[in-house]
């Protein structure tokens, strides 16, 4: 199985999701988005999959959101993708890609519903927060 995450080595929830990842036994193909930014027709394709509305996939915090205005529903689909592509830390991250579909992994364990091997062992996210104890069963 292939998976991509669409990756910022800067944000903590995308660091786990890729710990996450390789802690089950695979390596992904890592495309960090901000160096490498998708196209258009990517995003399109990516938002299309998750099956979520694109302002599902706008980042606010430590972006440029506030002073565009992205808040205003004045703003189309189309200007909202306009917008990511001009500025790509607007896209929220990370975004995971496997044969089991395509999902926003915020929190970082949803990347364990897209896994072929969900059953990582125990797990504890970067602040502390224990994901899956010693038999790779999910906690909290």
């Amino acid at each position: 199985m292939t998976i991509t995450i669409y990756h910022n080595p800067a944000c903590g929830t995308s660091r786990n999701t890729l710990a996450m990842i390789r802690q089950s036994g695979e390596e992904p193909v890592v495309i960090e988005y901000l160096k490498t930014p998708p196209s258009r027709a990517t995003l399109k394709d990516l938002i299309a999959a998750m099956g979520v509305p694109v302002r599902a996939v706008l980042r606010e915090k430590g972006t440029p959101y506030e002073e565009l205005g992205l808040g205003d529903e004045k703003w189309s689909d189309e200007d909202l993708l306009d917008f990511m592509i001009a500025h790509p830390i607007l896209i929220n991250r990370p975004i995971v890609v496997t044969d089991k579909g395509v999902r926003l992994c915020r929190p970082s364990e949803r990347v364990l519903d897209l896994l072929p091997n969900a059953q990582i062992g125990a797990f504890t996210k970067e602040d502390g927060e224990v994901v899956t104890d010693a038999e790779g069963r999910r906690v909290g």
